[in-house]
């Protein structure tokens, strides 16, 4: 028993020595990685003055890149791709301006342009949910489904029942859940699926009881994708779940965004899932059974911009900056979640100096009270620069949009946040055309009617304790 003895005489000096190792990895991995030097300053005094605690916490929420490599993508060289001249504009000197966009969106990695698309919104689950079940009864070849938050609730067995007689009838399915969005309720909708042999697989299961998969704890799937024959997409804001069936007033209500799209772009969606599928799963989906031909089939010229802490990091939130510098005229973004860094700030506030009638649209209500304090501490820096800040009334819209120079559309699954910026994997679409840009501009027109517009004054006359609470919360915004 003499080495138990020595265990026991020595082992304060191992988890001394094993505490410091961890520190020191720790501080390393913050000094090299950490592009912003108080957020680096602030993990260092977390990591050296929380013993144990700090390196854990770093390992879990600190760490936000993975390494990952597009399985399946075939871009060419954006440097030599060519733009199209009147990006779909029959005057195309009224969208000069915008090839410059198109360009930095070429240069930072992204697909390229396609035309001949057609982009239907659908508001709410309302207009979403039986169109999506529409086109998965109609389904003869293939079904990928890709969500955050999938619901066992009423919808949710609505889609698993669609699954389930697709599979009947002999088309492939694949499920792809994000592990930490399946646990918004109980059962989870995943032994649905298994008892109905749905092909599912869980983006990044981690939790801080697996600890060789704390570091992905954080770093979630947020993207929305349902590929049908891969024919017919549909993509945006809408979880799986009843709340956003709003003609059934849900107790949480949300309203929110997607869209129907066909055309060229809709392989770029399916090549999106199936690189996720290949990453998570190790199956790799190609042929025609997961990639048909495509025809044209619309006047919109669209491609699809993936954001995520792997190979794709920064490419939002650049395109965000590009589309900030090159508009001429007017700005309205759409978002629930609004905490944005300091360059996106300068950007609002550069384009609202130039003359540009920016319009930020948030929801009056949070479904996360703590964002919204974090939120209302910075709207001064937009509104004292001539932005203008507008709060829609209740349910919570959780809509993302984004509207430049009523031409250029983005649309998808990400927030004005630094969650969607730098942690989650997400998944956007923009769309150049003035018809599919009045549509939109209608939608946003029509949540502008309802709403109050923010004056700064009325900014800069909140309680002292409310200003206090939220300049607190503020200080946790990269963390939100």
């Amino acid at each position: 028993m003499d080495w138990l003895d020595r265990i026991s005489r020595y082992w304060p000096h191992l988890v001394v020595v094993f505490e410091l190792l961890a520190v020191l990895l720790a501080s390393i991995h913050t000094l090299l990685h950490k592009r912003d030097s108080r957020a680096a300053a602030l993990w260092l005094v977390l990591i050296w003055f929380l013993p144990v605690l700090g390196p854990i916490l770093y390992l879990a929420l600190g760490v936000n890149r993975i390494r990952r490599r597009a399985l399946l993508l075939s871009i060419p060289n954006p440097i030599n791709r060519p733009v199209p001249v009147n990006l779909g504009e029959s005057q195309p000197a009224r969208v000069e301006h915008l090839q410059m966009l198109a360009r930095i969106v070429d240069r930072v990695g992204a697909q390229p342009l396609t035309p001949g698309n057609q982009i239907h919104p659908l508001v709410n689950g309302d207009e979403a949910f039986p169109a999506m079940l529409a086109a998965m009864e109609s389904a003869n070849e293939s079904i990928s489904l890709t969500t955050y938050i999938f619901d066992n609730d009423q919808s949710g067995q609505l889609f698993v029942g669609a699954l389930e007689r697709a599979l009947e009838r002999g088309v492939a399915v694949r499920v792809l859940l994000d592990a930490a969005g399946v646990r918004y309720s109980w059962p989870p909708i995943h032994h649905k699926l298994k008892r109905a042999q749905i092909p599912f697989a869980k983006f990044l299961p981690a939790s801080l009881l697996t600890p060789w998969r704390v570091a992905t704890i954080n770093l979630r799937n947020h993207r929305k994708v349902l590929v049908v024959d891969g024919q017919t997409a549909f993509t945006g804001g809408i979880n799986i779940r009843h709340g956003n069936v709003l003609a059934d007033q849900p107790k949480y209500g949300v309203q929110d965004l997607h869209f129907r799209v066909t055309g060229p772009v809709v392989k770029q969606l399916q090549e999106t899932f199936a690189n996720d599928w290949a990453f998570t799963t190790g199956e790799t989906l190609t042929g025609d059974l997961w990639f048909p031909k495509s025809k044209e089939c619309g006047n919109v010229i669209a491609r699809v911009i993936t954001d995520g802490p792997d190979a794709d990091y920064g490419k939002l939130r650049w395109t965000l900056l590009a589309a900030l510098a090159e508009a001429q005229t007017s700005v309205q973004i759409l978002t629930p979640y609004f905490l944005p860094d300091n360059a996106l700030v300068t950007a609002l506030n550069l384009a609202a100096l130039r003359g540009v009638r920016v319009d930020i649209i948030l929801p009056a209500k949070n479904n996360l009270p703590f964002v919204h304090w974090a939120s209302r501490a910075l709207w001064w820096q937009v509104l004292e620069r001539g932005c203008h800040l507008w709060l829609t009334p209740p349910p919570f819209d959780h809509s993302k949009l984004m509207i430049v120079d009523g031409h250029w559309v983005l649309f998808g699954t990400a927030n004005w946040d630094a969650r969607s910026l730098r942690l989650n994997f997400e998944l956007n679409v923009e769309g150049y055309g003035r018809d599919f840009a009045d549509k939109m501009a209608k939608v946003t027109g029509k949540k502008l009617q309802g709403a109050h517009e923010v004056t700064l004054s009325e900014v800069d006359g909140r309680s002292y304790p409310a200003r206090l609470r939220d300049a607190l919360a503020r200080l946790f915004s990269p963390y939100l």
